[in-house]
């Protein structure tokens, strides 16, 4: 079973790129747009990444913090972070601790394999770690307008 809207999120402790731990309860105080995406490097990955750098003030104005979350090494994300000048932090749930608390540690099939993965996925969580929004099975094309539109009228309320 995985969180649901108006839960609170569970204080998992994750190493970022930088190699500091980092739990939920530390983002408290800011909304939370916490994103799901399976690896570094790859184009969907990389095109939902830069769309949210892209508008990372407008989310920052809104008094929103991004963070992204992959089972890829410290390593790979300071390399993504670097090549594509991502203004936010990227969490190492190499565990999967944090995708399966939040139901997104799924099996995948791609060309007829099967495998276990992370499904596209972004939740936005109130100033005080609580579930609000949740986007399950993103498709990267216009996500993070809407992410950013759903911040502005939550905001707005």
């Amino acid at each position: 079973m995985s969180i649901q809207i108006g839960e609170n999120v569970p204080d998992i402790e994750l190493v970022n790129e930088k190699g500091e731990n980092v739990k939920i309860s530390d983002l408290k105080g800011k909304y939370v747009v916490l994103y799901f995406y399976p690896k570094d490097m790859t184009p969907g990955c990389t095109t939902q990444a830069c769309d949210f750098r892209d508008r990372v003030e407008s989310f920052s104005e809104l008094d929103a913090v991004i963070v992204g979350v992959s089972p890829d090494d410290q390593g790979k994300h300071q390399k993504f972070i670097e090549k594509h000048d991502l203004p936010f932090t990227l969490l190492v749930d190499d565990e999967h601790k944090l995708a399966e608390a939040f139901g997104v540690w799924k099996l995948k099939k791609n060309f007829g394999k099967e495998y276990m993965g992370i499904e596209r996925s972004t939740f936005l969580l109130d100033k005080e770690g609580k579930l609000i929004k949740e986007w399950r099975k993103v498709k990267v094309k216009d996500h993070v307008a809407e992410a950013l539109q759903e911040l502005r009228e939550t905001v707005q309320v």
